[in-house]
């Protein structure tokens, strides 16, 4: 299942609980064993009066977590084109209850983000009630290049960064660094690298029965303190003013088109993501959009409930599979989409994906 756990004696008897995604090979990709594996331990760990906190973190230097394990499931979308695949159902449904449920968890859930923070990872970590981060993260949603869109949670947090950087963030896949992370509230707490077992040590000699809240931020400054010569430059909060006055704009062919002509600029950051933008998938470019526009007033419930839907009709969708073929399984990089223009995807088309595939009562009702 690729999920280790650990309990650590802590002081006045209890425990802290620690659970290791154990996949580095494939930078820790979510499979859906492993989101099973994480969602019955937290869940005992929750229940367990002896368990102090948790702590979340990746095996390996490269990756905490790279995204979900697609490839299974553009294999059974490829055996069944159009139809929802049962596997995708299944998937999206568990990792959106995950996600979830990390957002509410009853105790102090700590997140070591370290290195690539992808896609399904985002998803771990914007849920962790401490997000900590470190000088070789690197975070994105990069959906964009396989024809998905940003799922697990992030219609919720993207539409509520300043300005339009929610917007450039999913239209681009661009990666943001750690003091990024800080200053647009996707992350709490900034650590070196070097210094997680001393995280882990100052958490098992913490009082739990006395103000822990305090004391742990107290052990948060304390590192925090020390790490703070680490600390990246920003990249796009100082960028934040053109991009706004970019993508004010009325639709997303026209958001499009304004990020696309950014190609020879010359700010490499933006000319690296007007290159990507350019080579993504128009339909994704319209679901962005879409989503973040309908999520401004949306709960988080209700946030997983809507990308649940959108999910699944990524699934019936064309774009999907072969983004996922392009990137990721035959590796040519060259994505044939069957909408290439992003003028001409249909209305309907994108209008379908925020649509019921199912009969009855939502899957994910009881969040």
């Amino acid at each position: 299942m690729n999920v280790q756990f650990e309990e650590r004696r802590a002081s006045q008897g209890l425990r802290i609980g620690i659970a290791t995604l154990a996949a580095p090979d494939s930078l820790n990709a979510l499979s859906q064993p492993m989101i099973h594996a994480l969602s019955e331990r937290l869940g005992e760990w929750a229940r367990d009066d002896g368990i102090a906190c948790v702590l979340l973190r990746g095996l390996g230097e490269k990756a905490f977590c790279a995204g979900g394990d697609v490839r299974r499931l553009v294999e059974a979308c490829r055996e069944r084109p159009a139809e929802v695949p049962p596997l995708a159902a299944r998937f999206f449904a568990d990792e959106y209850r995950l996600d979830y449920h990390l957002h509410t968890y009853p105790k102090p859930l700590l997140c070591w983000a370290h290195g690539h923070v992808l896609g399904g990872g985002m998803g771990l970590l914007q849920g962790a009630s401490v997000r900590i981060v470190t000088p070789s993260s690197r975070l994105a949603m990069p959906e964009i290049g396989i024809g998905l869109y940003p799922d697990v949670g992030a219609s919720h947090f993207l539409s509520r960064l300043p300005g339009k950087l929610g917007l450039f963030l999913g239209l681009t896949g661009s990666p943001i660094n750690a003091r990024d992370a800080l200053d647009l509230g996707l992350a709490d707490r900034f650590l070196r690298d070097d210094q997680q077992d001393a995280l882990l040590e100052g958490l098992t000699q913490l009082n739990w029965n006395e103000r822990p809240g305090a004391q742990l931020i107290s052990l948060l400054q304390a590192l925090g303190h020390e790490a703070r010569e680490a600390l990246p430059a920003a990249q796009w909060l100082p960028r934040r003013e053109r991009l706004d006055a970019l993508l004010d704009v009325s639709d997303a062919p026209a958001a499009w088109h304004a990020l696309v002509g950014l190609a020879g600029d010359p700010d490499p950051l933006l000319a690296r993501a007007a290159k990507t933008l350019a080579g993504g998938c128009p339909l994704t470019a319209h679901l962005v959009w879409e989503q973040i526009v309908r999520a401004r007033t949306l709960s988080l419930a209700e946030v997983f409930r809507l990308e649940y839907a959108m999910s699944l009709n990524c699934c019936r969708h064309p774009e999907f599979p072969e983004g996922v073929r392009a990137r990721l399984i035959d590796k040519d990089q060259a994505p044939r989409w069957h909408w290439p223009d992003i003028d001409t995807v249909p209305e309907g088309v994108v209008a379908a994906h925020f649509e019921p595939t199912w009969d009855g009562p939502h899957p994910l009702a009881d969040l």
